[in-house]
C-alpha cells in the first residue's frame, strides 16, 4: 500500500514551505485565522506561498469566514484550497467553486455518520476537539472513529502527529493523508526541518 500523502500546515516562514515541499508534501498551508499563534495575514501567505510548484496544494485554513473572504483571500494569497476549521458548512464553499477541506472532530458516533454524510467533494480532515484553539494543539484525535471513517471515504488525519508515532498512525486508521503542524515544530510556527525530515522517512517506512 502506498504510504498517505502529507501535508505540512501551520507554516510561517519561506525556509520552512522549501523544506516542506524539498521533503515531498502534498500540501503546504497556513493559517487566516487571527486567533492563532500561527497566523498570517494573506498578503504574508502570499508570499510564503510564491515558490511552492504547481502540483503542491496551498491551502488556507480559516476559522468560521465568510465565502467571499474565503474567495477573496484564496486569489490575494495564490491559494488552491480553503480548509474549513470552524463550524462552517462546505455547500456554499463547493458552490463557489472552491476546493474544500473540512475540519471534524470525532467524540461521538453521531459525529462520524456527520461527517461520512459531508459531500462526496469535500476532503474530510480529522482533527481533535478544541473549540478554543480549532487545532494545532497536539492532542491526539480519536484514532478507532476515525478508521471507521476512512474504511468509508478518504480522510486526512491529524492531531499530535509527529516523527515517533506517524507510523502508529497510519497503521491504526489507514488514513488517505495526514496533517502535521506541531509535530514538526521547535516552537509554535517554527518548524524544525529534521523533524520534517524524519517525519517523511517514517511514513514512508513506518517506525
Amino acid at each position: 500500500m502506498a504510504p498517505p500523502r502529507v501535508k505540512i500546515c501551520g507554516l510561517t516562514r519561506r525556509g520552512d514551505v522549501a523544506a516542506a515541499v524539498e521533503a515531498g508534501a502534498w500540501a503546504v498551508g497556513c493559517v487566516l485565522w487571527p486567533g492563532s499563534a500561527r497566523a498570517v495575514t494573506p498578503a504574508q501567505a502570499r508570499v510564503l506561498m510564491q515558490d511552492v510548484p504547481p502540483h503542491v496544494k496551498r491551502v488556507g485554513v480559516v476559522v468560521d469566514a465568510s465565502v467571499a473572504d474565503a474567495r477573496a483571500w484564496c486569489e490575494t494569497a495564490g491559494l488552491t484550497t480553503i480548509q474549513l476549521h470552524g463550524d462552517e458548512d462546505a455547500a456554499p464553499f463547493l458552490a463557489a467553486g472552491l476546493d474544500v477541506i473540512k475540519a471534524v472532530s470525532l467524540e461521538s458516533d453521531a459525529d462520524l455518520a456527520r461527517a461520512a454524510a459531508l459531500p462526496a467533494e469535500v476532503l474530510v480532515l480529522v482533527d481533535a476537539a478544541d473549540p478554543v484553539q480549532r487545532g494545532g494543539t497536539g492532542q491526539r484525535a480519536d484514532w478507532p472513529r476515525a478508521a471507521a471513517l476512512a474504511a468509508r471515504r478518504p480522510v486526512l488525519l491529524a492531531g499530535g502527529i509527529r516523527p515517533g508515532n506517524i507510523g502508529g498512525a497510519v497503521a491504526a486508521v489507514a488514513p488517505w493523508g495526514v496533517d502535521v503542524s506541531s509535530g514538526v515544530e521547535s516552537a509554535p510556527g517554527l518548524k524544525d526541518a529534521a523533524l520534517i525530515t524524519a517525519l517523511f522517512t517514517n511514513v514512508k517506512a513506518p517506525v
